[in-house]
């Protein structure tokens, strides 16, 4: 696990640490802040179907990581395999799926981010002479299909529903209800029949050439999800049953953010949905629009984009982060 490159934009610092996975590398970004404490839980953000972490950095600090890095917690942004700057990259003989997400990656870039913050608060136990104690939790935050598959892992593993400390998702459905035309084009047509059929003849969906996203998608978790948001939460590599998990887990403290003009990838409703089949004790939920007092009614990608969002809702979320380090404070 080394940090590879760095560069300083304004109050924060990207690194890209790449970390051994099967017969490849996994990135995962790092935004740190100018006085990074690693003793404060982190975060770790992943992002959606046919995208990559750039959903939440950019080069010129632009995102909701950098957003929350500047104000003073440590980042973790990961590719998943085959995206963004994981390697290999998808190609015609790539045959993960999203079971490897949720079983293999997720848990292994889980025990790297604590494992690095073990480390790093025992190198400043040493300088500082006072011991520091590393966090033993990690909040979760997705956008899109990165919240089915966090929700999925946390489910499965009990283990991981004691280490990390909140779920974040924007615009996360497991299923699509909702009927409209645009659905029917968009789900129905494009992604449930046109894809499959060039997924086949490619090896995957090249959704960068197409340009219907930001990255690619494997043939297998093209129709994995497919089958998912049309029917059982099962995994399809040894059948473990998602929805039965889901029922006994001990979920910790989520927020569901959908957006108004979310209207097929993240509808309100179908948001609703998911929030009920996972069966959350502690949870809020949001919808971003102009009557519940936001400046737009966002859209399922302008959530996180949106150049007013660094001055309309993602405050919000740096204030509801900061009430964790705060509630323990005043116990």
């Amino acid at each position: 696990m080394t940090p590879l490159t760095s560069n300083a934009i304004s109050t924060i610092s990207q690194s890209s640490i790449y970390l051994p996975y099967r017969d490849g590398q996994l990135h995962l970004r790092q935004l740190l802040p100018a006085a990074a404490d690693f003793s404060k839980t982190p975060i770790l953000m992943l992002h959606g179907a046919m995208s990559n972490g750039r959903v939440f950095y950019s080069q010129s600090g632009r995102g909701l990581g950098c957003f929350l890095a500047k104000a003073g917690f440590v980042v973790y942004v990961l590719d998943t395999a085959g995206r963004g700057l994981s390697l290999p990259k998808i190609n015609r003989d790539f045959t993960l799926g999203q079971g490897e997400v949720i079983r293999e990656q997720l848990p292994l870039v889980q025990q790297a981010i604590l494992d690095l913050h073990q480390t790093a608060c025992q190198q400043q136990t040493m300088i500082q002479a006072k011991k520091i104690v590393a966090p033993s939790q990690v909040h979760w935050c997705a956008h899109s299909w990165g919240g089915v598959l966090m929700a999925s892992s946390l489910a499965r593993y009990p283990s991981l529903q004691q280490s990390v400390r909140s779920l974040l998702t924007f615009g996360s459905k497991r299923t699509i209800r909702v009927k409209s035309f645009k659905k029917w084009l968009m789900v129905d047509v494009f992604w449930n029949r046109l894809a499959p059929g060039l997924a086949m003849g490619q090896g995957y969906l090249a959704a960068d050439k197409l340009r219907i996203g930001m990255d690619n998608e494997s043939r297998a978790s093209l129709v994995q999800s497919i089958d998912w948001v049309r029917g059982d939460w099962q995994d399809h590599d040894d059948g473990f049953d998602y929805a039965n998990a889901a029922k006994h887990a001990d979920w910790p403290t989520a927020w569901f953010i959908s957006g108004q003009n979310d209207t097929v990838l993240g509808h309100p409703e179908d948001v609703a949905d998911m929030v009920s089949e996972c069966g959350f004790k502690r949870i809020k939920s949001t919808l971003l629009s102009k009557a519940n007092g936001f400046k737009h009614d966002y859209g399922h990608a302008d959530m996180l984009t949106h150049l007013d969002a660094t001055t309309d809702h993602f405050p919000k979320i740096r204030d509801w982060y900061l009430s964790f380090d705060l509630a323990v404070l005043n116990r």
